[in-house]
């Protein structure tokens, strides 16, 4: 299987299918399943945006943009949701019943992050062909700060001690990690790779690269020292969007995976865990729905993530699960 990342921003959550498989959306969990607990966060009334995904008999593409992030008092959790043509950040309380509330008001937003001290959000926005980066206040006002522009720049991320923001850089045929300084507003190009995700305790970043034969990886670069290492790599099958547990022992991201049919193979995306140096690899969803977008809460106890599961007529929503390692 040769698998690649999906990159088109413009599409990001119109969902397009190349390849249809009939798929039971109403089960919740799989057999493989059977030790996750899983508990459904939002409904059909929050109107969650679903990444686009492209399959076909050989391979499935998705988007690897973050569009999911618990709050930092793992009290609410933010998403993108896809209401009246345009996709903007809303934030909702865990564990009461009731509605969200509108935390950007453009027309494309598509992806965001909270900063360290969650007082702020940076996120980047479709406008025309191009994506640029803004950061906002975390609570209140729709006032933004717009902080790269007139060119493709999406999945910002802020350093640990909130003095830069990494961000992905789309440019022709590449895609390269960037830094913008919130002091003196200098930008800086890094390596190779999209969605950085900081390594808080090395002065160093994971990000996704796509390799030789197509498939994409997972790296971590110190970018103080450039020294890169791969971290997770496999030659059927391509991973994306990392994001590192509270306590900066586990990775979870997502992966391409495959499910027999008896008659051919169904493609899909899963969510997949190890530790930060790759050992202890394992695959945690297995259900046919597309897992996508996958966070942490703060405690590290629970991951978050987007998916069609437990609905009849597919319809995505944020899903929860315990983290029994």
């Amino acid at each position: 299987m040769r698998s690649f990342i999906l990159l088109t921003l413009i599409c990001l959550f119109s969902s397009t299918v190349s390849y249809s498989q009939k798929i039971d959306y109403s089960i919740v969990s799989v057999p493989e399943e059977s030790a996750v607990e899983f508990m459904k966060v939002t409904s059909s009334n929050d109107y969650v945006a679903m990444p686009v995904v492209k399959r076909t008999k050989k391979s499935v593409n998705w988007s690897s943009n973050r569009i999911v992030e618990c709050a930092k008092d793992n009290r609410y959790i933010a998403y993108l949701s896809l209401r009246n043509n345009t996709t903007n950040i809303f934030i909702k309380e865990l564990g009461k019943q009731g509605g969200s509330v509108q935390r950007t008001n453009r027309n494309g937003v598509v992806d965001f992050s909270y900063s360290p001290d969650g007082k702020y959000i940076c996120f980047s926005e479709q406008r025309g062909d191009k994506c640029q980066i803004f950061q906002t206040d975390a609570k209140e006002g729709y006032i933004c700060r717009q902080i790269t522009s007139a060119n493709n720049d999406y999945t910002p991320v802020y350093s640990a001690d909130m003095k830069t923001i990494f961000f992905s850089r789309q440019e022709t045929a590449s895609h390269s990690i960037w830094g913008y300084s919130i002091d003196n507003n200098f930008l800086s190009s890094y390596t190779s790779g999209i969605t950085p995700c900081i390594v808080e305790k090395e002065n160093a970043y994971l990000c996704a690269r796509i390799n030789s034969s197509g498939n994409s990886e997972i790296w971590k670069v110190n970018y103080e020292t450039g020294v890169e290492e791969c971290i997770v790599s496999d030659i059927n099958r391509s991973f994306t969007t990392p994001s590192i547990s509270p306590d900066g022992k586990w990775i979870v991201f997502v992966g391409s995976s495959a499910i027999n049919t008896g008659k051919s193979n169904y493609y899909n995306t899963d969510i997949f865990v190890c530790r930060l140096d790759g050992s202890e690899f394992a695959q945690l969803t297995y259900h046919a729905a597309d897992d996508l977008s996958p966070a942490w809460s703060h405690d590290g106890k629970f991951i978050y993530f987007i998916s069609q599961r437990g609905d009849a007529d597919g319809v995505a929503n944020i899903w929860r699960m315990n983290f029994i390692y």
